[in-house]
């Protein structure tokens, strides 16, 4: 009975203020082209299902740049190579915060993470070079070069000893990228062995994972009309702070476990949550001192960036190559080739290997694991394309939509890796941020700063699966038949698991023992 009244006398506010700003803008600097906005609302009711598709086909009604108001919010979306390199590299500097949003305050330690960090200072820099140095530099890559190529040749046993049953291959290649990426943190695997999705603790740790990246993709109303915020009509703050419990529990155990020396398995490189422990204690000469939580921050953020979106990543290519299996073929004797028969390609390897990465840059191209950009905010009014962009707007970048932009694509939606080889379109095309066709980890100042982990390990996963199985679908299901529609999130995951029997190419003893 109390509820009414104040969503009523809060809708009454609302819509007062937002006549008042389209009254304030509408007579002042010219704002880029866009959808008129609800009352109140804005354009948060245009932005349908699956937003990454909503504003790909507004965007070819009103241009690559668009101006949208969710809610009190106003939002500029680039959906074109051009413009996001207008934002990303010449207003990087402008774009380099992120704005508030729920995620980041109820799952992400209220912004003492690296990935959601608000601004771009002292504390982000800190947490940026301490992985930088100790988990992305060439030096730290190279030396945990045996335990992805360990852990890719335990998927591989894996696989094998499914026997005839199908296979659930994104929940075991997040095994496998969980498992090598928590083997350099933690120094320690996390899941067994176990396949097909057998084992409760690894089938938990993916649901948590998908679920961040789930809510971390909604937009929740009361980001963009802040006077609804703590009535929570969407449920959607509730999840965050339950999920939040769980991951804390889970990242809590870890961190007392390798503070009472019960962590990390014996190596001769240092894991990395030793090195941030005995960072603790000393001071940054910009950050300040490294705390628990931000310790905890931080290893949420390896965890969820650095597992889902290569595992999802690999099981497009897989589901891509399924769908051609002349390009399978061609990739296989490739591989045969310049590796052989007789032992499982490496990372080593991958440099010789230009149909693979062109496989690879393809998938990214095709299926970007994030979609949409994670947000930026305007730290002060500037003008882009002849257009005023108000200090305070939001940037979301389409990466997907740039990807498929007819103008840059010859037939976007084909899968055709043959575009960056030779002869091809876009031979020189890289994915790391300097070509803004294709920025699967976004570019600028605030690009992935997992980036070259991520590709090494999708390079490195796909090629192994391409040179050691042939696949067939499950259930008899024809590959043109084949589900590729797209379930939305921060990630990009397939609306249905790929479930397939992978069919053994090589002699038993290039897979090794159990």
């Amino acid at each position: 009975m109390t509820i009414l009244p104040l969503v009523l006398y809060s809708c009454i506010t609302g819509l007062v203020i937002y006549v008042l700003l389209n009254l304030r803008t509408r007579h002042s600097n010219r704002l880029p082209p866009g959808p008129t906005p609800w009352p109140i609302v804005g354009n948060l009711p245009h932005l349908g299902v699956v937003p990454h598709h909503s504003l790909a086909a507004m965007a070819e009604k009103y241009g690559p740049l668009m101006h949208l108001r969710l809610g009190f919010v106003d939002v500029v979306v680039a959906a074109s190579a051009a413009v996001a390199a207008q934002f990303l590299k010449v207003h990087d500097a402008n774009f380099a915060s992120r704005p508030p949003n729920s995620g980041a305050k109820h799952i992400a330690y209220n912004y003492q993470d690296l990935v959601f960090a608000p601004y771009y200072g002292p504390r982000w820099r800190m947490l940026r070079k301490i992985c930088s140095v100790h988990l992305f530099s060439s030096k730290a890559l190279d030396d945990f070069r045996h335990v992805r190529q360990e852990e890719v040749a335990i998927l591989t046993r894996a696989l094998i000893g499914a026997g005839d049953s199908p296979v659930k291959l994104g929940q075991l290649l997040n095994v496998c990228t969980t498992n090598a990426l928590a083997r350099v943190m933690l120094g320690k695997r996390v899941f067994g062995d176990r396949s097909g999705g057998g084992d409760p603790k690894a089938d938990e740790f993916k649901d948590m994972v998908v679920e961040v990246m789930e809510l971390a993709g909604e937009f929740n109303i009361g980001d963009f009309i802040p006077v609804l915020d703590s009535l929570d009509l969407q449920g959607i703050a509730k999840k965050m702070k339950e999920l939040h419990v769980r991951f804390d529990s889970f990242l809590g155990k870890i961190l007392e476990e390798h503070k009472t020396g019960n962590g990390g398995a014996s190596s001769q490189h240092t894991d990395l949550l030793t090195t941030l422990i005995s960072l603790k204690d000393d001071t940054d000469e910009e950050g300040g001192k490294l705390s628990d939580i931000e310790i905890k921050a931080l290893l949420l953020n390896l965890f969820t960036a650095g597992t889902d979106t290569s595992s999802s990543t690999v099981e497009w290519a897989i589901a891509e190559l399924i769908r051609h299996p002349q390009l399978l073929k061609q990739a296989q004797e490739e591989i045969d080739n310049v590796v052989g028969r007789d032992h499982l390609v490496t990372e080593l390897d991958l440099t010789q290997l230009p149909f693979l990465q062109a496989i690879v840059k393809e998938t990214f191209r095709l299926h970007p694991s994030t979609p949409l950009s994670l947000p930026r905010i305007a730290s002060e009014s500037c003008e882009v394309n002849g257009y005023h962009i108000p200090k305070g707007s939001t940037l979301l970048v389409n990466v997907w939509a740039i990807a498929r932009d007819p103008k840059m694509w010859s037939e976007p939606l084909e899968f055709r890796p043959a575009r960056f080889l030779p002869g091809g379109e876009k031979p020189d095309a890289d994915v790391k941020g300097n070509d803004f066709e294709v920025i699967p980890f976004g570019a600028g100042r605030r690009s992935c700063a997992g980036m070259s982990l991520g590709l090494r390990m999708v390079q490195l996963l796909v090629a192994t699966l391409v040179q050691t199985f042939d696949w067939e679908l499950a259930n008899g299901l024809k590959p043109e038949k084949l589900n590729m529609e797209e379930a939305y999130g921060l990630t990009l995951q397939r609306a249905a698991p790929l479930l397939v029997h992978p069919k053994p190419r090589l002699a038993p003893h290039v897979y090794g023992s159990n």
